[in-house]
């Protein structure tokens, strides 16, 4: 069978929870726990991947994506199947269209089928024997020499304590972080003062409004935060306003405009790129698209001059994930990699991916370099 095409007899799909003592909070919600949910798919010949589906809100929806991975679109992706990899996104979602339409269950059916176009992948370079930067870059016909090494950054620090996580990740060898805000200017400003304070003006500093603000607001912010020197705003709109708005902020404040986690279809990163507004691209591939999405996006930015960094904020699987996509589609973007506790992210990649003066190193080992299956994971969880 051709390296990018995958047949896919068996799937699995699994929900976890992890208890944390700090709860993760963010301008529009809290995560008191950290939830994850995995899939596994296998061939005829035994060969497997994984991959991973977004699922961080709301604080129930974990069980529910599992469900529809085991009862819905896991079946379905066996009687398309063989498929070549990088069609298997559009495939589930041309097949699925009227489902989402009847249900209005578009977001999760969309994380689902990214996980599962996250596994596939992930199983097509484990039986071709390549890293996963490598398969990419083959089974999509990327030139160019691939990077091993990709710049990454902390993120997730909220207004608590932003100093000393700062300090504690930049000891840990990180040189770029992102502070959340939209927490009212007051709060904002403070923690900016101290993360500045902690990581010295040399650091690269990032925020991130979860799209907490209105534009006028945005505008009024953006204004104001820009002497804090920041690589960029994130999300300081809902991400559907008007692409008016959206240009009406980039053209008022001198900080570079990211967004894109929350984007959901081709046509709104094409339009998101074309409009100009945005300088740094950001997809999620286990919340739409999955790699050969996400890599689609990538490269439509890349060729705009636009900077891809991919988003994500989950377990270990998909970070791996992201940081190969990263690897793979080149450029100078920064891999996002949560501060906050996550035993799912912890225990995943532990040696997999070392970080040292900002940057983190991917290993030679097939696919994503995981050993584990679901069943490792499932006792991980009992443990």
């Amino acid at each position: 069978m051709s390296v990018d095409i995958v047949a896919i007899t068996e799937i699995k799909a699994i929900a976890l929870r992890a208890p944390i003592e700090t709860p993760v909070r963010t301008s529009f919600g809290i995560m008191s726990d950290r939830p994850a949910v995995f899939i596994e798919v296998r061939d005829r010949e035994g060969h497997r991947g994984l991959g991973e589906v977004w699922c961080n809100f709301p604080s129930v929806g974990a069980e529910h994506r599992a469900r529809l991975a085991l009862a819905t679109v896991g079946p379905l992706l066996q009687r398309l199947s063989p498929l070549p990899v990088s069609t298997i996104f559009a495939r589930l979602m041309q097949a699925l269209h009227i489902l989402a339409l009847q249900s209005g269950e578009w977001g999760p059916l969309r994380q689902v089928a990214a996980g599962f176009d996250m596994a596939c992948h992930d199983l097509g370079a484990r039986r071709a024997g390549l890293p996963l930067h490598a398969f990419l870059r083959e089974a999509y016909g990327l030139e160019g020499p691939c990077a091993r090494q990709v710049r990454a950054y902390a993120s997730g620090i909220g207004p608590e304590q932003p100093a000393a996580i700062a300090a504690a990740e930049q000891a840990r060898g990180h040189r770029a972080f992102k502070l959340k805000v939209g927490f009212g200017e007051a709060v904002d400003r403070r923690a900016l003062d101290a993360i500045r304070m902690a990581i010295g003006d040399g650091a690269t500093l990032m925020i991130d409004a979860n799209q907490g603000w209105a534009c006028a607001e945005a505008i009024r912010l953006g204004r104001a935060f820009a002497a804090y020197d920041l690589a960029w705003l994130e999300e300081p709109l809902a991400a559907d306003r008007p692409e008016a708005e959206w240009q009406a902020v980039a053209e008022a404040t001198t900080i570079p405009l990211a967004a894109g986690e929350n984007m959901n279809a081709t046509a709104e990163f094409a339009a998101a790129i074309d409009s100009r507004a945005l300088r740094f691209i950001q997809p999620d591939a286990a919340k739409w698209g999955g790699l050969s999405g996400c890599l689609d996006v990538a490269r439509r930015a890349r060729a705009a001059g636009l900077t891809y960094c991919p988003h994500y904020l989950g377990g270990g699987i998909g970070l791996l994930a992201s940081a190969h996509l990263l690897a793979a589609a080149g450029g100078d973007g920064l891999l996002e990699i949560d501060t906050n506790p996550n035993p799912w992210r912890d225990r995943l990649i532990a040696g997999l991916m070392p970080l040292a003066d900002g940057c983190v190193l991917l290993g030679d080992a097939p696919g994503l370099g995981l050993r584990h299956d679901l069943e490792a994971l499932a006792q991980l969880n009992e443990g």
